[in-house]
């Protein structure tokens, strides 16, 4: 065989993931970023004196920062990947306080929106790619879905968390026993009767930013408003410490990543 037709078979590489493996690990660091979600852009709005919308626009700019390193890299690292979903959660929570405070906006109407734009996301990227696994984000077309369908997730789990605990008025810690309770169900699904695992991962996956957000609005808003008065910035510095010791911990170990094998198009 010729070099030249050497060149023009398709080859297979190995190529690491650009996200990580949904362990323990992956679901822990998100329950705790969504709650910082929630308590940093409380905080940040209250503090920054720039007002909700000036404070969207510089976490927005701070989030595309990030989110450049990130599609720079070519393989998962944790410190990178795990700060741009800290900050695309508090950019969600921002996005929607911002349509509910700032415009208006009831969080019916806002959970409505988010969740058929979520929707309308799922269905271009299928369409475009034909999967929506966490486990073929090898290209940067495929990662640009990624990171769009996250952060509508947390957008639509903030107006969600929030109609059901504020509006509908059951309260922060029986709204995080609902979505927990929600998120057992689907993993009993998935285990027992084999509910398809793509399915069941972005279905945990949204849940998970209402239970962050009701867990953080419990332990941060006062006592009279049915919380347990820690404030945000306790809240707030008690969970980034929590996830910045697991994000080490993965950073050292590399359990929560994974090789994966993509067939390469021929060369010309």
């Amino acid at each position: 065989m010729s070099a030249l037709q050497e060149l023009d078979r398709p080859r297979l590489r190995a190529m690491l993931n650009k996200v990580p493996e949904a362990t323990v690990f992956f679901w822990l660091i998100k329950v705790l970023a969504t709650t910082v979600g929630e308590t940093a852009a409380d905080f940040l709005n209250t503090n920054l004196h720039l007002g909700l919308t000036g404070t969207t626009i510089v976490m927005s700019a701070l989030l595309i920062g990030v989110l450049v390193a990130q599609f720079r890299v070519r393989r998962y690292i944790p410190g990178i990947y795990w700060l741009a979903v800290v900050l695309i959660s508090i950019v969600g929570t921002l996005i929607t306080d911002n349509l509910t405070d700032h415009f208006g906006v009831s969080l019916r109407i806002t959970t409505a929106i988010f969740a058929v734009t979520l929707a309308v996301t799922f269905a271009i990227w299928y369409a475009s790619e034909r999967t929506l696994s966490i486990h073929s984000i090898v290209t940067t077309r495929r990662e640009g879905f990624y990171w769009t369908a996250i952060l509508f997730t947390f957008a639509l789990g903030t107006a969600a968390g929030d109609l059901l605990a504020e509006t509908l008025n059951v309260g922060y810690w029986k709204s995080a026993l609902l979505f927990a309770g929600a998120i057992a169900l689907v993993a009993f699904a998935w285990k027992v009767f084999r509910l398809n695992a793509v399915l069941a991962f972005w279905i945990a996956y949204i849940l998970t930013r209402p239970l962050g957000a009701s867990l953080g609005d419990f332990l941060s808003q006062s006592t009279k408003d049915g919380g347990r008065g820690l404030g945000t910035v306790a809240t707030s510095a008690i969970f980034l410490t929590a996830i910045l010791a697991v994000v080490v911990y993965l950073t050292r170990s590399h359990v929560d990543e994974e090789i994966v094998e993509i067939e390469l198009e021929p060369s010309v």
